[in-house]
């Protein structure tokens, strides 16, 4: 059975997208089989994978919300970059109003997934910037969350509705549900704001799960989202957040 994990974090900006390629991308260099979710209507990760959101015909909007009951194949883009996609875009934002009447609509993407969960090691879900009920139904469908935060106070604060939010899905619908690790993300060790939120991070929330090595801010993670690739197949490589993402990957393996 296949492990599902969702990034999540009602922030934006905060990694969700670059670290669910990267962390998919170096889970599929151990030799397992990834495929990537795209459940944000902004799409950032279907554009990472490099592919055009907008060219789409069919993406995960029309598994979530098919216009018959015929049951169709999943529109997963198969072997980009060695992992596979369930893209989106900005159709999926239509979801949100869509789904508030729809039948069984919190176990929507656990239905959607469960044809293909056996076909793969890891079902990795980067979820959009809110509580809204695209985040709600990956919570349901996942078996553990990654929560990435900036190193900034302003996100350190705005965790407890994240946290409560986690308890009540835990509590009512997904009792499986377990937090893998909160990962410090945008972290300049030579800024003292960030040192002072990574410490605030390991004391308010060691407790609650793991704390990851905090991911480094680089210009070389920007540049590659533009080049619509992983870090590691991209000419400007960073070697600290390369090794982060590999730590990740084994800490995933080891869940």
């Amino acid at each position: 059975m296949s492990k599902i994990i969702v990034l999540f974090n009602q922030a934006g900006g905060v990694a969700k997208s670059t670290t669910t390629q990267n962390l998919g991308y170096h889970l599929s260099l151990r030799q397992h089989r990834v495929l990537l979710v795209d459940i944000d209507p902004q799409s950032s990760l279907t554009s990472f994978m490099g592919l055009e959101p907008s060219d789409l015909e069919t993406t995960i909007y029309d598994a979530l919300l098919p216009k018959d009951e015929e049951e169709k194949p999943l529109p997963i883009h198969k072997n980009l970059h060695s992992m596979d996609l369930l893209p989106a875009n900005i159709e999926l934002a239509n979801a949100e109003q869509e789904l508030i009447f729809a039948e069984l609509r919190e176990l929507r993407l656990a239905q959607v997934l469960e044809p293909v969960r056996d076909k793969y090691d890891f079902i990795l879900i980067d979820c959009p910037p809110s509580l809204g009920i695209l985040s709600h139904i990956s919570l349901v469908a996942a078996t553990h969350v990654i929560v990435p935060i900036q190193c900034q106070f302003k996100a350190l604060k705005g965790t407890d509705s994240l946290l409560k939010t986690l308890a009540r899905i835990r509590k009512r619908l997904n009792p499986q549900l377990k937090i893998a690790g909160f990962l410090p993300t945008m972290y300049q060790t030579s800024n003292s704001l960030d040192n002072r939120t990574l410490e605030s991070i390991s004391e308010q929330l060691g407790e609650v799960a793991t704390i990851f090595p905090p991911m480094p801010r680089a210009t070389a993670v920007a540049e590659a989202a533009e080049f619509g690739r992983p870090l590691a197949l991209c000419p400007n490589k960073h070697k600290p957040t390369l090794e982060l993402f590999d730590q990740l990957a084994i800490a995933m393996e080891e869940l």
